[in-house]
């Protein structure tokens, strides 16, 4: 990995990954082909941008894959742990290594495209948001592949829930594209506090909370049938987080002051 330019880093994006061996270098290659042609948009050398993918544990050979690419990105990391541990653990874990001033964590299969980053970038830059997120809720959300009927319901339901009990108004908490401005990542995810599936609503929840502006971007995107997520099984467990979150903000888990307490204890 090289150093970066004498301007730091412009932009991070963090992919989690577990067992991505195969879907990976597609979707490290479209990244590539993306940054080429947006730096000079963006005014920035390539080497102001990193690419962190964390292995979740993974058992086919997803680091060694990934590290094939050393050679396209100035500045690529590939962390790795074990066991697997989550999404939220890993995406925590990129989010908190990075140095970007703006933070981008993206599924490792790009069901959202990576060029959708271009709707959502400015309203950073702007000062206009904090958090602008990927959203397939929105009216002129394009599903240009959908998700099976019951999934797509159950989806629903699930957003019904996170709105009563977390985030009023949002209608898509789940959609695995976010940009953060660099300050606000390192805020969040150093207080997030779930691994799973529901971290999103939980990083969501203490955006609300610290009163930063959220904007929710209508996206393209497409299902893969071969997403990492069991409905039933994945589904009860993020209901259960809900109440976690509640519950966590009621004991004082999220009071930074305490976080500090805890770490020097």
């Amino acid at each position: 990995m090289k150093e970066q330019g004498n301007r730091g880093i412009f932009l991070s994006i963090v992919v989690p990954a577990y067992n991505e061996a195969r879907r990976l270098p597609r979707t490290l290659s479209r990244i590539h082909a993306y940054l080429q042609e947006a730096v000079k948009r963006w005014q920035v050398g390539l080497d102001e941008i990193e690419v962190i993918v964390v292995d979740d544990g993974s058992t086919d050979g997803t680091s060694e894959l990934a590290k094939t690419f050393f050679d396209r990105f100035p500045n690529l990391q590939v962390l790795r742990h074990t066991p697997n541990r989550g999404k939220g653990y890993s995406v925590k874990e990129g989010m908190l290594v990075a140095k970007g001033k703006f933070r981008l964590f993206t599924d490792a299969d790009l069901s959202t495209p990576i060029d959708e980053l271009d709707k959502m970038l400015p309203l950073l830059l702007s000062g206009e948001a904090d958090i602008a997120i990927a959203s397939r809720g929105l009216p002129q959300s394009q599903l240009l592949v959908r998700q099976p009927w019951h999934r797509e319901m159950l989806g629903r339901l699930f957003n019904l829930v996170v709105q009563a009990l977390a985030t009023p108004g949002i209608w898509d908490t789940q959609c695995g594209f976010k940009l953060f401005r660099g300050d606000v990542a390192a805020r969040l995810f150093k207080l997030q506090t779930l691994d799973g599936f529901a971290f999103d609503v939980e990083v969501l929840y203490l955006a609300r909370k610290f009163h930063y502006r959220i904007a929710e971007v209508p996206v393209r995107w497409l299902n893969d049938p071969n997403t990492k997520v069991q409905t039933l099984k994945h589904g009860m467990q993020m209901l259960r987080d809900l109440l976690v979150i509640r519950l966590n903000d009621l004991k004082g888990r999220y009071a930074e002051r305490q976080l500090r307490t805890d770490v020097l204890s």
